[in-house]
């Protein structure tokens, strides 16, 4: 499994805390490789680290901005993504196995030992297995793909 991470100015510090965080656990975070400045904007992170989520298969994402709202929002734009923001651990377990997030939108503003906790259920948690689960994932890419016409 690869797993992307990116943050915009808002998120800078926590990824540095949460990249580090990962190494002791054995896991690799790639960052996405833009550079952060006061005046960066989340979408261009979002962007570019679901366009590296959707290229890998079984690969993971960690957007982290101001509150991830925004990032979420942005995320969900690109096609193939499913984003979840998560302000609790349950939020990250039922947004991949209910909904099948491959990305996770974080805010800073949740504190580090939350986001280490939200994190490490995201990771850990398996894809959806039950029937109605995969039923609505499927019918979401098939509307994303212009397929769905159960409305």
């Amino acid at each position: 499994m690869k797993l992307f991470i990116a943050a915009d100015h808002l998120g800078v510090e926590i990824k540095k805390e949460l990249i580090e965080y990962l190494k002791t656990n054995d896991i690799e975070a790639l960052e996405i490789g833009i550079d952060n400045s006061e005046l960066d904007d989340y979408p261009d992170f979002a962007f570019k680290l679901c366009d590296l989520v959707r290229k890998n298969d079984n690969a993971l994402g960690i957007l982290i901005c101001g509150n991830g709202v925004g990032m979420s929002i942005a995320a969900n734009k690109v096609p193939g993504i499913r984003c979840v923001r998560a302000v609790n651990s349950d939020d990250a377990f039922k947004g991949k196995n209910h909904n099948g997030a491959n990305v996770i939108a974080l805010g800073a503003n949740l504190g580090m030992e939350n986001i280490k906790e939200i994190v490490d259920t995201f990771i850990s948690t398996k894809p959806a297995t039950i029937d109605r689960y995969l039923k609505r994932i499927t019918k979401i890419i098939s509307y994303e793909n212009g397929e769905y016409n159960e409305l």
